[in-house]
């Protein structure tokens, strides 16, 4: 007779994941991605795009806005369905099966996209913390690096990752408080700068279409609403969220509001500090927070602002993985992707989900700038957050008795100034941007055909199936 000795399941395509965030991390995980890079480098790009500091805070006030009501929209649908994937099961129930793959499909390539611009930020946010030692081979070749350690850390518990971005968090948040109340109480700046302009020879990289006028406006948008990116990825986890109905609304809403303060706080210091000028002819990439803290407080407070944004960067990189892996990991489980996409492993963690997100970012952080990733990603995933705004329209006609825990307010105006902005937005990318905005519409295009081949096999769909908790 032999003893039989307990083991660790094996991974398992049928393991549930856990609910185990809970509203602070929960919180924490939408601030740590939200507040990450963009917020600290785009002003740069957008007074160029506009002219003045009072037109960028306006842009700001418009995207945070803007935010705030897809927030609203989000916090709805999402309490309908709190399920792994977020906006899938919302396009699945609203439009069927195609829309939703195209979306999982979108994001699942963009994502990569995304994470290795963040990955790019962060060593050259560490270049900047070391005075310019990495070599330049080496500025290349340690994005790689930054997003191997990521991956790996996020093949821990939900909880463990949730504790890494609630201690993230903490850190984004006093980089955004020293900058925009250290400038008001040292530094030597003027109000005057609010009156003065950037124009003629500055931000040789920005094309002349997405300079000043409307066309400006809504290149900036595009800047600003990269800084705002990351308000809706709670939703990714709604399968891991614990009392959906109570923490998502509050995590999305609150987040966003709080996120809006912040951001009109430090690039209203940065324009107190620094001339319109000055800010935009810093090099590309360059952190406009950094040199705003080397004008008033110095070489060793900006060392320390360096060190700030390495690891602020790092905080963008870690959820970004974290809630990226979720969508390949919920098309799988609805045989839309390969299966092992859709394993569980003894950590309650979509492991092979994880690890692909990752290797396809290794790829993008090869090729490619900082604001080419960041704007065509923009682009592709507010063609779905319209998508998903309309969602509602449709959801309230076609399952009026279906459960909502949360009805959004201001229904229907609300989610109709969103749509309306969103498609001014992507139409005025197109203007401004061709090239960029072509490439991710061809990139959502080229999910078609391996939609067909994954759903040939499946049974007919029943829309009610995408409501409800996983």
């Amino acid at each position: 007779m032999t003893n039989s000795v307990p083991t660790e399941p094996p991974e398992s395509a049928e393991r549930p994941l856990v609910r185990a965030l809970t509203l602070i991390p929960a919180t924490a995980i939408i601030l740590a991605n939200v507040i990450g890079t963009g917020v600290f480098v785009k002003a740069r790009v957008m007074i160029v795009n506009v002219g003045t500091p009072g037109m960028v805070l306006l842009v700001w006030i418009c995207a945070g806005l803007l935010t705030l009501t897809g927030a609203l929209v989000y916090a709805e649908l999402s309490t309908m369905m709190p399920r792994s994937g977020g906006a899938i099961n919302f396009l699945g129930a609203a439009y069927g099966r195609r829309w939703a793959y195209l979306y999982g499909w979108t994001y699942s390539v963009s994502i990569g996209a995304s994470i290795a611009a963040v990955a790019i930020l962060f060593i050259t946010f560490l270049n900047d913390l070391l005075g310019g030692a990495i070599p330049p081979w080496a500025l290349k070749a340690l994005p790689v690096v930054a997003i191997v350690v990521a991956t790996g850390l996020n093949l821990a518990t939900v909880r463990s990752t949730g504790r890494i971005a609630t201690a993230l968090t903490f850190v984004k948040v006093a980089i955004v408080l020293s900058v925009g109340i250290g400038a008001f109480l040292l530094a030597d700046g003027s109000w005057e700068h609010f009156s003065l302009s950037a124009v003629g020879d500055v931000g040789q990289d920005i094309p002349e279409s997405a300079r000043l006028g409307v066309r400006g406006f809504g290149a900036a948008m595009l800047g600003a609403l990269w800084g705002y990116n990351g308000w809706a990825i709670i939703t990714s986890l709604g399968g891991e969220v614990k009392d959906p109905a109570r923490t998502l609304p509050r995590t999305m809403v609150g987040g966003t509001m709080v996120v809006i303060a912040l951001y009109l706080l430090i690039n209203a210091a940065y324009f107190f500090v620094l001339t319109p000028m000055e800010v935009g002819n810093l090099p590309q990439g360059q952190s406009v927070a950094n040199a705003t803290v080397l004008r008033f407080a110095g070489k060793s407070a900006a060392a320390v602002m360096s060190a700030g944004l390495v690891i602020s960067a790092y905080g963008t990189l870690h959820t970004s993985l974290l809630v990226g892996s979720r969508i390949p990991f919920a098309l799988a489980r609805k045989g839309l992707m390969p299966a092992g996409l859709g394993l569980v492993s003894s950590r309650n963690v979509p492991a092979i989900a994880v690890l692909a997100i990752g290797a396809w970012s290794l790829v993008l952080a090869l090729s490619g700038t900082f604001d080419i990733l960041t704007d065509i990603y923009i682009f592709v995933m507010w063609i779905f957050y319209g998508m998903t705004c309309s969602a509602v329209f449709v959801l309230r006609r076609k399952q009026p008795d279906a459960e909502r825990p949360y009805r959004m307010w201001g229904y229907p105006v609300v989610p109709a100034v969103f749509l309306a902005v969103t498609m001014f937005l992507l139409v005025n990318t197109f203007i401004a941007t061709p090239g960029r905005a072509m490439s991710g519409f061809l990139m959502v295009i080229a999910g078609l055909p391996v939609y067909a081949y994954y759903s040939r096999r499946l049974p007919p769909e029943e829309p009610r199936a995408w409501l409800g908790h996983d």
